[in-house]
Order: structure tokens, then sequence, then C-alpha cells
């Protein structure tokens, strides 16, 4: 009798530890395959979740834990952690809805208010991702004139510059937030014109968003712009700089000649966007331009040329 059981609990033994192996191999087999999927982690505090691997997919239950401590802690260590965790789970689509679901949305805007401006990069970075989904772009928009305020007034060339426009960028790539930056026309070619590499980058980003939406055009060419800016279409120029002004110009060209307007629209001001874009000088930039030594630049000011 005693034999029996002895062999029942052996049998009983190898089916946990096939069970277990099994485990071991598909979490082995899942890392080498760099596991693209949804991994959840078991139930844990909520601090505990802002430590080590924010790579991790967190459930509802502990995305829920997660807003709860970023509302509750003043530790702007645990602040910024929790903002990381939350930004990076953000990229999901899954838990972009979630979080709006929880009322993360709020939770995360209002530390973009913080003084800290590691904590306000992060939590402009959160609302970055969770900008790609739309019905998050709803609640999200009540904060776009803040940002466009911070992004206009904030220390040159910052990663929190940077993270604002980042999101402004997202929050225009469809027409329906975008004339809130109407105001700001103006400023963000500035901003253009003075920063740094990256920061004309995602400034150019941001400026080809509006340029695709006709009810933007007017806005763009009264901007009040220096004549610096027709630096930027100088053959030297950085390619991933000269091909997006030279698409800014092609997408306002469009633009104009889809409302029915052509180059001698007068009602535009002196010193704006207009009279740089149409004016003899940068007429004689394009055409040095069809001589240019990349074919990806040549090929686009050949597009622009003949709509002088």
């Amino acid at each position: 009798m005693g034999g029996a059981r002895d062999v029942g609990w052996v049998a009983a033994g190898l089916v946990l530890g096939a069970g277990a192996c099994y485990c071991i191999y598909r979490l082995t087999r899942d890392r080498r395959r760099g596991c693209r999927g949804r991994r959840l982690r078991p139930s844990r505090s909520a601090e505990d979740l802002t430590d080590g691997s924010h790579d991790e997919v967190l459930n509802a239950e502990q995305l829920e834990k997660l807003l709860y401590l970023l509302e509750s802690t003043e530790d702007p260590v645990i602040i910024e952690k929790a903002l990381v965790t939350l930004g990076n789970n953000a990229a999901f689509s899954a838990n972009q809805a979630i979080i709006r679901e929880l009322g993360g949305i709020p939770i995360v805007g209002n530390k973009i208010n913080s003084p800290n401006d590691s904590i306000k990069e992060k939590a402009l970075n959160a609302l970055n991702n969770l900008s790609v989904n739309v019905e998050n772009q709803i609640k999200i928009k009540i904060y776009v004139n803040q940002v466009c305020e911070d992004v206009i007034s904030d220390t040159p060339n910052s990663a929190v510059q940077l993270a604002g426009l980042r999101l402004l960028t997202n929050m225009t790539v469809t027409n329906d937030h975008q004339h809130m930056l109407s105001n700001y026309i103006t400023d963000l070619f500035h901003l253009l014109l003075s920063g740094n590499g990256s920061t004309k980058v995602q400034v150019l980003k941001l400026l080809l968003n509006l340029s695709e939406n006709p009810a933007m055009t007017e806005g763009l060419l009264n901007a009040q712009v220096d004549p610096s800016f027709l630096s930027l279409y100088d053959g030297q120029m950085a390619k991933e700089i000269l091909l997006r002004v030279l698409t800014l110009f092609q997408n306002i060209k469009n633009c104009l000649q889809m409302e029915g307007h052509g180059a001698n629209q007068p009602s535009f001001a002196k010193g704006s966007l207009f009279f740089l874009l149409y004016g003899e000088e940068c007429a004689q930039k394009m055409r040095a331009l069809v001589y240019h030594h990349d074919e990806d630049v040549k090929e686009k000011v050949v597009t622009i040329i003949p709509k002088f």
C-alpha cells in the first residue's frame, strides 16, 4: 500500500517537474525571440512596479496601482520612475485605452506643471505615447496651449522643449487640433531658426503637419519670419533639414492651388513667409538646387520649380 502511494507521489512529481521545465523552456524561448508579446507581471506592490524592468507590460490592475501611486506620492524619484513605467506601457495600444479609462491622463497631465524638469519631461513623454490614440487626444488637447507656451519659453534645445515638440507633433498628425497652434506659428519659425539640428528637425516635423492642411495655409504664410529662414535652402544644409523645408514649400504651394490662389495672392504682409518663399532670392536658391549632388533633393526641387 505504501509502495503504491510512493509511486503515486513520484508520478505527480514527474508531472509537476515536466510542467515546470516546459514553463522554463517557454520563457527561455520567448526571451531568445525577443518576446514581443504582452508579459504580465504577478501582483506586486505599487512602488515595486517602478523598480527595475520598465520594459515589461503591466495589466490593468497593476496600471491602476501605478496611477494611484503617481497621484498620491510626493517623492520625485518615485514620480519619475512611475512616469517612465507608464510611458513605456502607453506605447502599447491596449494600454493606451486602459490608462484613459482608469482616469490616468489628467494624473499624468498634471505632472507637466512640475518645477522639476526631469519629471516634466517624463510626463510629456508619457502623454506623447498616449496621444497616439485618437480618443486620448480629446482629453490631452486641454494641455496643448500650455505645452506650446512651455516649448516657446523653455531653455533652448532642452529635453523638455524637445519632448513638448514631439507631443505637439503627434497632436497635429490629423487636422482636428491644428487650429490650437495658430497663435504660435511665428514663434515656431523663430524656434526653427534659433534651435540646434535636433530642434530644427522636430519643429519642421510639426510645421509639415500644419502645412498639409489648407485651413492652416494662410496662417503659415502670414507668419513673420526672419529672412535668415532662406539659409535653410542652401545647398550645404543637412539633407534631413533641406528635404523637409522643401516639402514645407511644396505642401504650401499645393494647398494654395487647392484653394484657388496663385503666387500673386496680395493679402500677405511684408516680412511674412509668403514674401520669402515667393521672392527672387528663394527662386535663385531653387534654381541652384536643381544641380544638387543628392538625387532626392533634385527630385523634390523639380516638383516645386514649375509652380513658381
